[in-house]
């Protein structure tokens, strides 16, 4: 089975979404987003238990540039987003959970889920790009938002013949995991009353959450993010071990007596410790093959860490220049 589109985005988080919003206001329809996962937003993530709801990847974002702002007040006069907290530095949510903004972005892009590409090949007219159940698509114009780890190992195709100078450039982007317990509890927590306590945590603890204080959840339902160095000696553990020892570390700030249910998500590529001051990589190949995401920092962002801005920003810049390319 295969199919025609003349533009594909690998990868349907922030990065891809903006990027086919992008072509789309410049008149470019025919675009096809293909995630892997069962939504889109990629660490734009909400997750369902019983009556409530869980944000277990980003759980807000903030502003540094005046083009984000731009888009957020248009966010905000639309109720999609408020302030959360943060009065020197706001920091914003989705009213609904994450993934519901990032679904909101996405509402009029044609999409292919659970779709993992697992080959990129030249042809005559481009680009073929092969699915792990053995689909074909057919493209003109390939950009790749998957994280640089997985973009390389579609970019080392020999078929493809990309320049030695572009996988290193993607090599020198760093990640870190992250492990986050997802727990239902009976009772209420005692965090702070925004639901967000990122200061003064045990060692290995980055955030905790409860979502009923956050505003988007029923019952109390807590995010306990650890960070990138603990997320990376526990990762091969399994998720029993895990939990039991993110409990361990909390317990003086969550009852985990009440919990009536405990999960763990692991995000494997969660943040770029290490990243490029650009905001996407040009293959320089006869069609046009991008890569971008949050870890591509355009040289102009004054922050120094990756973020959904970045990955808003890198989406934009590389769906702008897809337009170049294609005139």
């Amino acid at each position: 089975m295969s199919e025609r589109a003349p533009i594909v985005i690998v990868g349907a988080g922030m990065s891809g979404i903006m990027a086919a919003r992008t072509l789309k206001e410049k008149g470019y329809q025919d675009i096809l987003l293909v995630e892997k996962s069962r939504s889109v937003g990629g660490r734009m993530a909400t997750r369902r238990i019983e009556k409530g709801k869980i944000d277990h990847g980003a759980q807000f974002f903030t502003v540094r540039t005046k083009k984000f702002q731009t888009f957020v007040d248009e966010w905000i006069e639309n109720a999609n987003v408020k302030h959360w907290f943060g009065d020197d530095y706001y920091r914003y949510m989705s009213v609904d959970g994450m993934n519901a903004f990032a679904k909101k972005l996405a509402e009029d892009i044609s999409v292919r889920l659970q779709k993992r590409i697992t080959e990129i090949k030249k042809n005559a007219t481009g680009y073929i790009l092969t699915t792990d159940e053995g689909e074909a698509i057919n493209a003109s114009a390939v950009i790749v938002t998957a994280p640089a780890p997985r973009a390389k190992t579609l970019l080392e195709n020999d078929n493809l013949k990309v320049d030695a100078k572009v996988l290193q450039k993607l090599d020198e982007i760093v990640f870190q995991p992250c492990l986050v317990g997802l727990f239902h509890l009976q009772q209420h927590t005692n965090l702070p009353n925004s639901g967000h306590l990122d200061s003064e945590l045990p060692e290995g603890v980055m955030r905790l959450v409860d979502h009923k204080k956050k505003g988007i959840s029923e019952i109390p339902t807590i995010s306990v993010y650890m960070t990138g160095e603990w997320s990376k000696a526990h990762y091969q553990l399994g998720d029993e071990a895990v939990l039991e020892k993110i409990k361990q570390i909390t317990s003086a700030y969550i009852n985990f007596d009440s919990a009536l249910s405990s999960q763990l998500k692991k995000w494997h590529y969660a943040e770029a410790v290490q990243f490029l001051r650009q905001p996407f990589l040009n293959t320089n190949l006869e069609y046009p093959l991008l890569v971008a995401g949050d870890a591509f920092l355009h040289s102009q962002d004054p922050a120094n860490r990756t973020r959904l801005e970045s990955a808003f920003i890198s989406g934009i810049t590389v769906g702008e220049e897809l337009v170049k390319l294609l005139k």
